[in-house]
């Protein structure tokens, strides 16, 4: 079977893709700053350094590094490091394919929803879209943009703009089921486009093993929730109380800073190019659900 090579492997996702790809019969090459374990590699961004046995019988790399969103307040630092998280390493992914001459046949990169902007409209938004104008958009291009340099040397590059991911033991819904109760924030009337982590692992490993999936897709499933009704749904899985008045929106503001527009700002998000090629496991929430805290 083929080596694939992952960037932030040791992460939410990459953790979950990196199991599923090894129950498959692939052997995953894992970059870290700290390795740990026998298939875990040195790379250094600040150095320009990874490891070249990193690449040893290499065939496609899946680039999921990147600073957590909203791990912490947007300042200037902040803002940059989360910029430089993604792209530098996309970038210098770029140059040591070709210093080390790794052939490999696509290159597999993560971005966000983010990329439309944090607007709350009437509009679906779909791949060919235009993006926003916004801070976490054009870090979304930027990254696109780094990962589509493999393009110019000929080899396929295939991007997932992923929502909200849901899985028990991390992510959103353990910050969303607070230890005494929930409440939808703001007016709860924007979006909030999400998906399974078993689907969004199933779209990688499909970017894998289809050469015709490529291009960019929305990775998020096809059933549209709002805020206030993933809130209630939520309860109503898990049996616990929504709180009848939403969090201000102030409040949040007030907290967060800039950031807080990412949880008071979400649009529809289409699903129907990614559906052409891939039949979702969990395509309404409440099946999602119950299968991440029922079974």
């Amino acid at each position: 079977m083929n080596t694939i090579l992952i960037t932030g492997g040791t992460g939410l996702i990459g953790s979950a893709l990196t199991k599923k790809l090894n129950d498959k019969g692939y052997r995953v090459h894992i970059l870290t700053r700290s390795p740990k374990e026998n298939n875990e590699f040195r790379w250094d961004i600040k150095e320009g350094y990874i490891d070249k046995d990193a690449f040893a019988n290499v065939r496609y790399i899946i680039h999921l590094a990147g600073a957590g969103i909203a791990d912490e307040r947007w300042t200037d630092e902040r803002k940059q490091e989360l910029v430089d998280s993604r792209v530098k390493t996309a970038n210098l992914l770029f140059h040591k394919v070709q210093e080390y001459q790794v052939s490999i046949k696509k290159f597999i990169s993560a971005s966000g929803i983010g990329y439309y902007g944090a607007v709350t409209s009437d509009k679906i938004f779909a791949e060919n879209d235009a993006p926003g104008s916004d801070f976490i958009s054009e870090t979304c291009v930027q990254w696109e943009n780094a990962a589509r340099q493999f393009e110019h040397i000929n080899i396929p590059v295939t991007i997932l703009r992923t929502g909200v991911v849901l899985t028990k033991n991390g992510g959103a819904l353990p910050k969303m089921n607070t230890p005494l109760f929930l409440a939808a924030l703001g007016n709860g009337k924007q979006y909030m486009p999400w998906i399974h982590i078993d689907d969004l692992c199933e779209l990688y490993i499909k970017a894998i093993e289809d050469e015709k999936f490529t291009g960019a897709y929305n990775a998020v499933a096809p059933e549209h929730q709002t805020n206030e009704s993933f809130t209630k749904l939520l309860g109503k899985v898990i049996d616990k109380w929504v709180l009848p008045i939403n969090a201000p929106s102030f409040i949040l503001k007030l907290v967060l800073g800039e950031m807080a527009c990412i949880l008071l700002e979400g649009s529809r998000i289409s699903a129907e190019k990614t559906s052409e090629f891939y039949n979702f496991k969990f395509p309404d929430l409440r099946t999602a659900l119950n299968a991440i805290y029922n079974d």
